[in-house]
């Protein structure tokens, strides 16, 4: 006599669909996990950029070039007079300098940022550089990689001295005179 239990091929049926349908799920959500870690989130396009109106005026309206939002018209500038620049010292876009325009300006991969940076370390809304009290800080928007001003991490608002370089993913600038 057989003293095992027995069961019935229903069962056994049943548990083998119930195990491949969990195995799908899990296969399901470990590529979803995996898409959103190299391609980040959906983000809607923009409307192609014009060309400058002024002959040989400068157009960082490129996806590969660093962009400044047209709405950022008001230029913060020191009390002497000097206009601020934002230079970029290291990365894929070093080389390029911007005015320091308007009272926000956000830098991320999103293409609604003022400074689209386009590498894999830097996040889609990644921090701000914001005019308080007639001076530029600098803050993270809690960013999965941070933002670093001289080498410290930022966790609050900082104030951005002259000459002193921020890096954001894997680019790095300074704001100059």
């Amino acid at each position: 006599m057989d003293s095992g239990v027995r069961v019935s091929e229903l069962t056994l049926l049943i548990l083998r669909i119930g195990f491949l349908v969990a195995l799908w799920v899990f296969v399901f959500f470990v590529v979803y996990a995996v898409r959103s870690d190299l391609f980040g989130q959906r983000v809607r396009k923009l409307p192609a950029p014009q060309p400058a109106s002024t002959p040989g005026a400068q157009s960082f309206l490129t996806s590969a070039q660093p962009r400044l939002a047209p709405e950022a018209s008001q230029d913060i500038a020191p009390a002497d007079g000097t206009p601020l620049r934002l230079v970029i010292t290291s990365g894929d876009l070093a080389g390029q300098e911007l005015p320091l325009q308007g009272d926000v300006i956000t830098i991320g991969r999103s293409p609604d940022s003022s400074l689209v940076i386009q590498d894999d370390y830097t996040s889609t809304h990644h921090a701000r550089l914001e005019v308080r009290g007639g001076s530029w800080l600098l803050r993270d928007l809690d960013s999965t990689n941070g933002t670093t001003l001289a080498g410290s991490r930022v966790s609050s608002p900082v104030p951005i001295p002259l000459n002193t370089p921020i890096t954001v993913g894997a680019t790095t600038f300074e704001v100059r005179r």
